[in-house]
């Protein structure tokens, strides 16, 4: 999955970031590279479903996928 990040300055110095496709998601980061650290934090935070109290039926099971 590939996804578009909108990068911005912060006035106070360093970076922040947001993912218009995911509403909600953004992150900051001092330099660059800790806001590319935290992006990838971000995102799968604001993907992760916690499907612990799920119920399932008959053969229904629950995996995990990378994107």
């Amino acid at each position: 999955m590939k996804l578009k990040i909108v990068v911005h300055e912060a006035e106070e110095g360093g970076y922040w970031a947001e993912v218009p496709s995911i509403p909600g998601c953004a992150t900051q980061g001092e330099s660059f590279e800790e806001l590319l650290a935290n992006l990838y934090e971000a995102v799968e935070g604001c993907l992760r479903v916690d499907v612990g109290h799920a119920s399932l039926s008959g053969s229904g099971r629950v995996i995990e996928i990378a994107v």
